[in-house]
């Protein structure tokens, strides 16, 4: 294979990862290896933290400790994952960071990989920039799969270029704080590039990359994202992405300097409690434990259009132009079952945009 592609925070970043490789390399360049974690959002699995090679069935072993992700594989009860159906649906091969063995084991990864294929090129994808961070930013939300990533691919044997598409679009760092960190402009995605990718932006949950995609069809306003409402601003900056300095980005990047050395994701863990003053995965088991209190009736509330409508009234007093499916459903404490639902219902009214983005009606 030509091409690696790192997906820097996995879920939505491996998604992106194809539009990206279509936009640098070409529809007639052949199929890439896409890594990426599987770590879905507790909407998609109920299970806190990224999924090991142990929670899946039928996995193919690419090398002693990378397995690629087959689109017929599947999960063990009650994980899930996005990436089967990623694999089954895309022409790249995605193979999963283990990041159970810290730093030092996705490094290894990396390096397994590299000799094993010697691609001719090493891109690592961040989409939103919060790979970009120092650690001490009080609007950063979750610095760890990204900092894990940046610390290995710092470490390889290979020169690994690092990538930021659509600065501040994942709600984490705003793009203000941004654009002093970002380098060279090297290309913007275009509709044709998101199109090719709309159809798996119609069930996939990813905030980030479906407003990447919203942005390169031309989408503009401000939307909410996330179970928290942060609002992000869609401009014409959104489908941009830009070259990094790697080693300067992990020489003032505080968690992947100390994240280097971990041999664990409990270790990794720590590091990002110390750094960071807390871990997106205590985050991820206080939710996990709250849903489970809350017991939520699974079944979907017979006045659902009449909160919603509820939900956009009170989002245009905000000045709220978009949100996302998954922003709603949280919003109204909808159970996972949902979020499907709502995004059928999205795909009938949305157009042309992606139906995981959510265009206020305003009445």
């Amino acid at each position: 294979m030509k091409r690696l592609i790192v997906a820097a925070g996995g879920g939505g970043d491996a998604v992106a990862a194809a539009m990206l490789h279509a936009a640098l390399y070409g529809d007639d360049d052949e199929p890439a290896l896409i890594l990426t974690y599987s770590w879905d959002r507790l909407i998609v699995d109920p299970v806190p933290g990224p999924r090991s090679p142990a929670d899946f069935i039928g996995l193919r072993q690419l090398t002693p400790h990378v397995w690629a992700v087959p689109g017929n594989a599947t999960l063990k009860p009650p994980h899930a994952s996005t990436l089967p159906r990623l694999a089954a649906e895309l022409p790249h091969t995605f193979a999963l960071i283990d990041p159970y063995a810290g730093a030092k084991g996705i490094t290894r990864q990396l390096n397994e990989l590299i000799s094993h294929f010697t691609p001719e090129t090493i891109d690592l994808l961040d989409v939103g920039g919060d790979i970009l961070a120092h650690g001490d930013e009080p609007t950063l939300r979750s610095p760890l799969a990204d900092a894990l990533t940046l610390a290995a691919c710092a470490r390889t044997e290979a020169p690994v270029r690092l990538l930021v598409a659509g600065p501040g679009l994942d709600g984490e760092l705003p793009a203000d704080i941004l654009r002093p960190r970002l380098g060279s402009l090297i290309t913007a995605f275009t509709p044709q590039h998101a199109q090719a990718i709309i159809p798996v932006l119609n069930w996939h949950p990813s905030e980030a990359t479906a407003l990447l995609a919203a942005t390169a069809l031309g989408a503009q306003g401000l939307c909410e994202v996330r179970d928290a409402g942060l609002t992000v601003p869609l401009t014409a900056e959104g489908p941009t992405v830009h070259q990094v300095d790697l080693a300067a980005a992990f020489s003032v990047n505080h968690l992947a300097q100390a994240a280097t050395d971990t041999t664990t994701l409990d270790e990794a863990e720590g590091r990002c409690r110390t750094v960071c003053g807390s871990s997106e995965i205590d985050y991820e088991r206080a939710k996990a434990q709250r849903r489970c209190q809350q017991q939520t009736n699974p079944a979907l509330p017979h006045d659902l259009l009449t909160q919603i409508k509820g939900f956009e009234q009170a989002a245009a007093t905000r000045g709220i132009t978009y949100t996302t499916v998954r922003r709603l459903a949280e919003a109204l404490e909808l159970p996972n079952e949902a979020l499907q639902h709502l995004t059928h219902l999205n795909a009938a009214r949305t157009g042309h945009l992606p139906a995981s983005v959510w265009k206020l009606h305003h009445r």
